[in-house]
């Protein structure tokens, strides 16, 4: 029998008070330089969050004395470059325990809507030179972190097939997966994911229900979070939202911070807390949607700093 997802977002909402912890759960850093004391929200004493990515190569300042045991950094492979592999193999000898990489943001889109815009065969063969050789340091690799729209998956196959033409397999150890849209239609791309790449652990490293009502937004969280700590098959997730409600450009239901910078109710359920009532206000950021991919976000604003 299928269950529908207003079924299971309904079922959720009778659970919205109860805090929820899990070690699954990361944080996609988007740094306030307005507000820099927000930043060590996510890292107090009642977060649950393990793990963390800023999309660079680098530590973030604000974390940089956290040792990995206490909140675990990931470097991420934006673009292709020459230094990339250098620089994680600096880390390591520094005495940092690098154990996960992440490779090229939303290479099937374009700068302009926070991809960085990178043709299959010169991110594979940038992946030989810069990523293959950190997986005999036995670090684990993530595949290029692409859209969920459908030229993801083309982009993808085309990734691989250059790699193959290249010599090598470019072997992924997990899949990332972004997604904005409900959440009927996050099941159904992961379960896309896991049915094309089988047997490989998968990274929800960007999701968010943006632009909708916060009792629907509230709805979709619980639901997805159960659902992301239930199946074995998806390692980590990382719901992105970590800014004020007034910068949003995803919308400020979606947002973990109240204009304000006090925690929302997700906010807080996120970093494994009870809710606060904390009711977000609007954003002052247009977003652009792209039609036929649910609700998937495609504008990334400078001023949250995710290039």
């Amino acid at each position: 029998m299928r269950i529908s997802a207003t079924v299971l977002l309904a079922a959720a909402a009778a659970t919205l008070t109860s805090a929820t912890r899990s070690s699954k759960r990361g944080l996609v850093f988007v740094p306030s330089e307005k507000h820099p004391t927000d930043n060590q929200i996510w890292v107090g004493g009642n977060s649950d969050l393990t793990w963390y990515y800023n999309y660079q190569v680098a530590p973030s300042p604000a974390y940089s004395n956290r040792t990995q045991s206490e909140f675990e950094f990931v470097p991420m492979l934006w673009s292709p470059t020459t230094t990339f592999l250098s620089q994680v193999k600096s880390m390591i000898s520094g005495g940092r325990n690098i154990t996960h990489i992440l490779t090229y943001n939303e290479p099937d889109g374009t700068s302009s809507t926070g991809g960085s815009n990178v043709q299959p065969a010169v991110a594979a063969a940038n992946w030989i030179s810069q990523v293959e050789p950190l997986r005999k340091l036995g670090v684990k690799t993530g595949a290029p972190a692409v859209t969920g729209s459908p030229s993801g998956f083309t982009w993808l196959q085309m990734f691989f097939d250059a790699c193959h033409s290249q010599g090598t397999n470019c072997t992924a150890d997990f899949f990332p997966v972004h997604w904005y849209g409900n959440f009927e239609g996050l099941a159904s791309h992961v379960g896309q994911v896991a049915g094309t790449y089988q047997n490989k652990s998968i990274w929800i490293t960007e999701y968010a229900l943006n632009n909708q009502s916060l009792s629907d937004t509230q709805s979709f969280y619980n639901t997805s979070a159960e659902y992301f700590d239930r199946i074995s098959y998806i390692g980590r997730y990382s719901y992105f939202g970590s800014f004020r409600s007034d910068v949003s450009n995803v919308g400020p239901n979606a947002a973990m911070l109240t204009q304000k910078g006090q925690l929302t109710d997700i906010g807080s359920w996120y970093l494994g807390g009870a809710a606060t009532n904390n009711i977000p206000s609007p954003s002052s950021f247009g977003v652009k949607v792209v039609p036929g991919i649910g609700a998937m976000v495609v504008a990334f604003v400078a001023e949250l700093c995710v290039l």
